[in-house]
């Protein structure tokens, strides 16, 4: 989708569509920013290189991609523009090689440079120095010869917070589950830029309900007074054969943009000498080029900026003077300390001033977490961001970079700040998350969300929730509409999956206890034995603060999985993907094999390409 269209009728009738595939020595290229050279049409290519621009004869194509060279192309006759780019050094991090041992051979190693698929590769005696992405490496040719124990070093300080799996528990002892959605997709972004950097995934970066959530599942549009429609699964569970799989699916409104309420954003940047990476600030303007697209005239921008200090670089403008806000994201520049502490108080600050009644308030806060001047810890933006929240605006966190990302930062502040969270690995996810998924994204139809959910013990003899390990809630909390919970948006869709052991099934992971002196192991009435589990809801329309509840039966109808749905099918390998990058221990089977045949059978209603995708990460990660 084009970032802007010129307005002049004579030039529009120039304009022809130019198209073509964007690729480098190894393939397709998705991701890849193409403008017209001096305007503002601008389109990004999808997963497997494509992309479609208008333009006329003479204009200029600008093909530009972090870490390759950038590549001008004149619009001709031909309506056909292909595009082979290629590595630019100068933009490629650094990987040091340190080699420890003793030589074999009485030769000595002398220093040597030599380049290899695209990678520049420096050796001495000890030390070697790879230009690029050490991924592309072989492991042969990731170590010097004549060296042993060759161990390779990386500088990354990237944090996530630790996640404790979920355990099974009974229906009789605890007879209820709650806990919080999550619209948050960061984490399975950045473990597609982990594994397509050729990088073994951390455990605890994984949390598999942003995995789940990253992808549309095609729940029925809701109708009736509620903002969203309630769906459920049941069928078996793959990774472990003799249990069960409960998804329970929320559908959002598709409210039509003229009757979304206006805007008040106000975008809080970093520009601390930690963003000044190619990934990071040049890629986060690209991205802000994007979201200023969708602005109305009736929406309002401010633009924070936090560094050493925090300050207001563009006061409050409306949104049909996108020249104006596109040249004071273009004006930014990186340096020095991260004070986020200060920008997040300014913003907020500048929101509160602007307030729109029954509007959509919402600070944008685009960093790489690393803050390190004033409040600071985790722990300090918790207390600072659980304060702002009273203030009625809403929260979105983008997340850039990597070596020093701050994963575990963002998603507190998006967890407690009425927030939603995204981690930006590329252009093409820029596009996703801040044009095509606009509305979901920026416009809240429903906030604090919980379910609660409670298991027949005659039919349920065990359960766990999958994920949202740090969205659990405590059983009272479900009434208590002082505790924060996720937000929903227009078009949204949340799903959530539960493994069951049926009763009467032998599991390895679960005793249901035995001769317990207080609590009775006989069987309850039995005239609930059609109903498997019943499902309470509760949620606040966004400018009020009373919940609405709402309650649905999941019937005690199960099929067999490979008689389910394709969603149903794609969810549940999304989720086994997730429990084998976290080395559960709490699965079966732990084949990619059966993993990737499982994604495969869910490869439907796939336009943007993101299943396949998918799949090819999974085919990747196998070879690691």
């Amino acid at each position: 989708m084009s970032w802007a269209q010129d307005s002049n009728n004579n030039e529009a009738n120039l304009l022809k569509t130019i198209t073509g595939i964007v690729s480098d020595a190894s393939g397709p290229l998705p991701g890849v920013s193409v403008t017209v050279k001096g305007t503002k049409r601008g389109t990004a290519t999808g997963f497997d290189g494509k992309y479609s621009i208008k333009a006329k004869e003479g204009e200029q194509l600008v093909f530009s991609f972090m870490g390759m060279r950038e590549v001008t192309k004149t619009v001709g006759k031909s309506n056909i523009i292909n595009t082979v780019m290629q590595d630019d050094a100068k933009h490629l991090g650094e990987v040091v090689v340190v080699g420890y041992g003793t030589q074999k051979r009485s030769k000595k190693i002398t220093s040597s440079q030599t380049r290899v698929k695209g990678i520049t590769i420096s050796a001495s005696p000890n030390k070697m120095v790879i230009r690029g992405n050490a991924s592309e490496l072989d492991k042969e040719e990731k170590t010097i010869p004549g060296i042993k124990d060759t161990v390779i070093k990386e500088d990354n300080h990237e944090d996530y917070g630790v996640l404790i799996e979920n355990i099974f528990e009974s229906p009789k002892q605890s007879p209820l589950s709650t806990f919080s959605i999550d619209v948050d997709n960061a984490s399975y972004t950045n473990i597609r830029r982990m594994i397509n950097n050729g990088q073994k995934v951390p455990k605890d970066a994984v949390r598999i309900e942003e995995m789940i959530n990253f992808f549309k599942y095609y729940y029925p549009q809701p109708v009736g007074e509620h903002p969203f429609g309630i769906n459920t699964n049941y069928s078996d569970c793959p990774w472990n054969p003799n249990n069960k799989l409960v998804r329970i699916g929320l559908q959002g409104k598709n409210i039509p943009m003229e009757h979304l309420p206006n805007s008040n954003f106000v975008f809080l940047i970093d520009v601390s000498g930690s963003m000044s990476a190619e990934n990071k600030l040049p890629l986060l303007k690209q991205s802000m080029k994007l979201l200023v697209s969708a602005l109305r005239p009736e929406d309002k921008v401010s633009i924070v900026v936090y560094a050493g200090a925090a300050g207001l670089v563009l006061p409050p403008t409306s949104g049909n003077k996108k020249d104006v806000i596109i040249q004071a994201f273009e004006n930014l520049h990186a340096g020095g300390s991260t004070a986020g502490g200060e920008g997040i108080n300014l913003a907020y600050k500048i929101a509160q001033e602007n307030f729109i009644k029954n509007g959509n308030n919402r600070v944008i806060l685009a960093t790489d977490g690393d803050f390190n001047v004033g409040a600071s810890s985790d722990n300090d933006m918790e207390r600072l961001i659980e304060e702002k929240r009273k203030s009625g605006v809403f929260l979105t966190c983008l997340g850039y970079g990597m070596g020093n990302y701050k994963d575990s930062k963002l998603e507190t502040l998006a967890n407690k700040g009425n927030g939603n969270y995204a981690y930006i690995d590329n252009i093409q996810e820029a596009n996703r998350f801040l044009n095509k998924e606009f509305k979901g994204t920026m416009f809240a139809i429903a906030k604090d969300v919980k379910i609660q959910i409670e298991f027949n013990p005659n039919l349920v003899q065990s359960y766990r929730l999958i994920g949202y390990e740090n969205r659990k809630l405590r059983p009272e909390d479900f009434t208590n509409d002082a505790i924060d919970a996720g937000e929903l948006g227009s078009g949204h869709t949340v799903t959530a999956v539960y493994e069951i052991v049926p009763v009467g099934v032998t599991s390895p992971f679960f005793k249901e206890p035995k001769d317990l002196k207080y609590t009775t192991n006989e069987k309850m009435a039995t005239n609930f034995n059609n109903e498997l589990a019943t499902i309470k809801f509760r949620y606040k329309k966004p400018e009020e603060e009373q919940s609405i509840e709402m309650v649905r039966i999941i019937p005690n109808q199960s099929e067999r999985v490979e008689n389910s749905n394709k969603d149903f099918q794609f969810v549940s390998a999304v989720a086994w993907f997730g429990l084998y990058l976290r080395d559960s221990k709490l699965v079966e089977k732990k084949s990619i094999e059966d993993i990737l045949q499982m994604a495969k059978n869910g490869l439907q209603n796939d336009p943007d390409g993101y299943r396949s995708e998918f799949i090819r990460l999974v085919e990747n990660y196998q070879e690691f």
